[in-house]
């Protein structure tokens, strides 16, 4: 399996000290992220899409191997409910074009309460550029189902797997390759993910997705800098069970606090 693993997000100021030396200026906070990560997932485009220069400004910034994975906007994922995607599909990609080559999955996060809508979803996937790779995060169970799952399979896009002190649905295989999120585990500091949680995990990945298949992986648990020492700790857990990491290996710490 090739794990690609980063945070959701890197403009935390808590991130200070922890992982961003003091003094360095936020305009930097990319540029050193990217030399520890070989990801990272842009939550921000859910509440406002992201000016073009800004989209540009991050591409000027990362590696060409570098991978940004984004979320929808909630005009098409809430507000539209899938709905009439063609529109807001259009103008998500025209400014997440600017990315070329980096960018990576984009996440459709559904809201709890939207239920099975299959004509939607169908016309949302056909909506997006071919080749470009889709994920479902649906969170009420009855998008569970066996019909959702191959029309997921049909457009080659994956179900996304999602944790928040254990998993919260199905573990699907609708692609050849992976997208999990971890929004906080059991471990101390709170919402850390503790060892034994981490190496659960990338057994279930690996039971799923084979040796050259793709795994994408996002901690959403910011807090305490948990995202940032668990991704660190996922990577060199991976590396030393024989997975392929992308990127580079920093040292693996736990923030203030934690246990060894």
């Amino acid at each position: 399996m090739i794990l690609r693993v980063g945070t959701s997000g890197w403009q935390y100021r808590s991130w200070v000290g922890p992982f961003y030396p003091p003094g360095l200026p936020a305009g930097r906070w990319l540029a050193h992220y990217a030399g520890q990560f070989s990801t990272v997932e842009v939550n921000s485009s859910f509440y406002r899409l992201p000016e073009a220069s800004a989209v540009r400004a991050w591409a000027a910034t990362l590696p060409a191997d570098f991978v940004v994975a984004a979320k929808a906007s909630r005009y098409l994922t809430h507000v539209r409910r899938l709905r009439d995607p063609a529109e807001p599909v259009g103008r998500l990609m025209g400014r997440l074009g600017h990315l070329g080559p980096r960018l990576g999955p984009v996440l459709l996060q559904l809201h709890p309460g939207h239920r099975l809508d299959l004509e939607a979803l169908g016309a949302t996937l056909a909506a997006f550029p071919p080749g470009q790779r889709l994920v479902l995060e649906a969170r009420h169970p009855s998008w569970f189902t066996d019909e959702v799952y191959a029309l997921l399979e049909a457009r080659q896009a994956a179900l996304c797997l999602a944790d928040r002190r254990g998993p919260l649905g199905p573990l699907e295989r609708t692609a050849p390759w992976a997208y999990l999120r971890l929004h906080g585990g059991r471990g101390r500091p709170e919402g850390c993910y503790g060892a034994r949680a981490l190496a659960s995990w990338l057994e279930r990945l690996a039971g799923l997705w084979g040796p050259d298949e793709e795994a994408f992986v996002y901690f959403n648990n910011d807090a305490h800098a948990c995202a940032v020492s668990n991704a660190r700790e996922l990577a060199r857990l991976a590396a030393s069970r024989g997975h392929t990491v992308a990127g580079s290996l920093p040292e693996a710490r736990r923030p203030t606090g934690g246990r060894p």
